[in-house]
């Protein structure tokens, strides 16, 4: 079933959980995280980068995605994740997906709030939804972001701006970064329960590959629905491969296939346990019962 992100995000916030929101590279990536998800019976958004959305073309993302999704038996949305590049999410937006995340927080506060309300106009009318950065997570991913941080607001100024612009869900510094920690961060749990209660906006949490289960608890009790993983299929799926590629090479016996399977069965085995960890297992047919879809929606992911 394919569903809106906002509405997964709602449902894991009013019922103690978090959506695992998982970044794939390619069409085996996302058979294994979706294959992830059906075995919990989680909801799940799968979501693509900039540099991915760009290597693989929209339409091949956009068709991929609903051959693997529109006839399992769990709700499944498409993000696009952390996208500057207004020209790039306009061609997401004309395919359909269910949302975006539009980065702002490269621009000052005033730019940024002018083309966030300008994305939302132009998401709502096509029936999707937005997430919104306009302070930064500190790290770059897939080519997007900076590893210093370039603006900060107070809680209050994040829930006024949402406000303003009419945002589906909130992403904000939270102490976590992207990438892979080289030093224990200084999580703020805090700052989300502070924003939780200036709106009922869902909060997602970036940079969640790397923290323990008592952070992804702590946030999530604090009122974080949508946790965002990427790096952790990345090592999977490449560490997976490496030890494949070892193994051919000591054999001299070359199959494609047998790689691919073991690249899936390793991200599959990478998510599962963040599943665990977000509480989202076994969340699936509520959610679905809760009418978390697309149904009436003009796009080109509908079910």
């Amino acid at each position: 079933m394919i569903a809106s992100t906002v509405a997964l995000a709602r449902h894991g916030r009013e019922h103690g959980y978090a959506v695992p929101a998982v970044n794939v590279l390619d069409d085996i990536s996302l058979r294994a995280v979706v294959a992830a998800a059906v075995h919990a019976s989680a909801p799940l958004i799968v979501q693509a980068s900039v540099k991915t959305v760009k290597q693989l073309g929209i339409e091949l993302m956009t068709t991929t995605f609903r051959l693997v999704a529109q006839d399992v038996p769990v709700p499944v949305a498409l993000h696009l994740d952390h996208c500057p590049d207004r020209a790039v999410i306009s061609d997401v937006v004309a395919a359909g997906w269910s949302s975006v995340l539009f980065d702002a927080s490269d621009r000052d506060l005033a730019q940024a709030e002018r083309e966030t309300g300008e994305v939302v106009a132009e998401a709502h009318a096509r029936g999707l939804d937005v997430e919104s950065e306009i302070e930064n997570i500190v790290g770059v991913e897939d080519g997007v972001g900076s590893d210093v941080a370039l603006h900060a607001y107070s809680v209050e100024e994040l829930a006024a701006v949402a406000d303003r612009t009419g945002v589906d869900l909130l992403a904000p510094q939270l102490g976590t970064a992207h990438g892979q920690y080289t030093a224990r961060p200084v999580l703020r749990p805090d700052r989300v329960r502070a924003l939780a209660a200036l709106t009922d906006r869902p909060i997602v949490l970036h940079g969640g590959t790397g923290l323990a289960p008592e952070d992804f608890r702590a946030f999530i009790d604090a009122g974080v629905s949508k946790i965002n993983i990427s790096t952790a299929v990345k090592m999977a799926y490449m560490k997976a491969a490496a030890a494949h590629l070892d193994t051919a090479r000591a054999k001299d016996k070359w199959d494609p296939p047998t790689m691919f399977r073991e690249i899936q069965g390793a991200v599959t085995a990478a998510i599962a346990t963040h599943i665990d960890w977000f509480g989202a297992a076994g969340h699936a047919a509520d959610a679905m019962a809760s009418g978390v879809g697309l149904a009436g929606r003009a796009t080109g992911v509908e079910r």
